[in-house]
């Protein structure tokens, strides 16, 4: 891939950007889309991916997530050329990239990065690339622009492994979070405690997300004092958390963990570090609810719900609404007959002072339910307030 040749960077949020902008600082020539129309002072945009993608012979695809990436392509699709390579940055489920890979066949390369804005700056991300090797061949120079090219078997293996790797990032997040706050317990300062911890096994989680760590304590910090430019959001490490979560079919810890971060999604990672967690005192109906499902005993149920609780949605085509009663009628005090192979999960929480809100998967045999909570704090007791749910059959 000369100078000459153009490269469309379809997606120009945080990584988009800065890859878009690496490239072109290499010589390359770079023609940049983003739905939001954005255009940059450093590289070439267009407002219309079409053009972008017709002038190209290799497209990068730097988006949010599976949908999105089905979405661009859907749209561009008429305009790619027969000799157009595809790459696909974007962090998706294993069963997306498997279903991009088998539409697009051997132009099509899933290349999952490993390391976040910084890292394309200095060129050294780490990039697994699952794709034909004459294929890989004539775009390798244009990604080991951007970092270090490492080969796996095929896209569904690079997009687990993607997930994979930011598991370990936010349970590194998370036990961060949980060393900030005893530090603050036992009155030692944030600068002596940051520096011990650099020189742990957190220490390069620490010494990359310093200026978001330093300064106040976390229940300041959590509020939005930290400073500098997010690299890696909240929202995009809780969303490939929630899919490795699916495809594993393994409930993850660190989902309610990061779930209900102050500072807002757009935030980066380090302020779930310094935010307080989610109380277990939050969590105590939602483990009541759970305990009810799981041994059909309504006690569960009762000491999880207000008694003005409602539950509702559509049952059997029909619109339900029950009072707790009639909900705790259906259970018998037995577990289903299946229920070992039943799961059940948090996915997230948000608190807001004395109310909260929580979602929750519920894979029951054929069913799958997502059920929405409503929670409250009354008398100093969470208790869910109401819930709403969806059945997936």
């Amino acid at each position: 891939m000369t100078p000459q040749h153009t490269i469309a960077v379809l997606g120009l949020g945080r990584m988009g950007e800065a890859v878009a902008t690496r490239l072109t600082a290499q010589g390359l020539h770079v023609l940049g889309w983003t739905r939001s129309g954005r255009t940059s002072a450093s590289f070439d945009t267009t407002g219309d991916p079409n053009e972008a993608v017709a002038k190209a012979d290799l497209v990068l695809l730097a988006l949010f997530d599976g949908p999105a990436c089905r979405q661009v392509l859907d749209t561009v699709q008429d305009s790619l050329r027969t000799d157009t390579v595809v790459v696909n940055l974007s962090t998706v489920a294993p069963a997306e990239a498997s279903e991009l890979a088998q539409r697009l066949g051997a132009s099509y390369i899933h290349a999952p990065v490993l390391g976040s804005v910084p890292a394309v700056t200095a060129g050294t991300l780490r990039i697994l690339t699952a794709a034909d090797p004459r294929t890989l061949g004539r775009v390798r120079p244009v990604l080991e622009a951007l970092g270090t090219v490492r080969h796996v078997d095929d896209a569904s293996t690079a997009a687990a492994l993607k997930l994979i790797a930011n598991s370990s990032l936010a349970g590194a997040v998370l036990a961060l979070r949980d060393s900030l706050q005893q530090a603050d317990a036992l009155g030692l300062s944030r600068t002596q405690t940051l520096d011990i911890l650099e020189l742990g096994h957190l220490g390069g989680l620490v010494a990359r997300k310093r200026s978001f760590l330093d300064g106040a304590p976390a229940a300041a910090t959590a509020v939005g004092t930290a400073t500098g430019t997010a690299d890696f959001t909240i929202e995009a490490l809780a969303k490939d958390m929630n899919l490795l979560a699916i495809a594993s079919d393994t409930p993850l810890r660190c989902v309610p963990g990061l779930a209900g971060t102050p500072g807002g999604p757009e935030t980066d990672i380090a302020v779930a570090a310094t935010a307080p967690a989610v109380a277990d005192a939050v969590l105590a109906p939602l483990r009541a609810y759970i305990r009810g499902h799981a041994t059909g005993d309504p006690g569960h149920f009762r000491a999880a719900f207000l008694p003005t609780a409602h539950i509702e949605g559509v049952r059997d085509g029909v619109f339900v609404s029950w009072p707790l009663d009639e909900y705790c009628a259906l259970f018998h005090g037995r577990p289903a007959p299946d229920e070992p192979a039943r799961s059940r999960r948090i996915d997230t929480v948000d608190v807001h002072g004395t109310v909260a809100t929580a979602t929750m998967t519920l894979r029951h045999g054929a069913d799958t339910f997502t059920d929405v909570f409503l929670l409250a704090r009354v008398d100093d007791r969470w208790r869910i307030a109401n819930k709403a749910y969806h059945r997936h059959s």
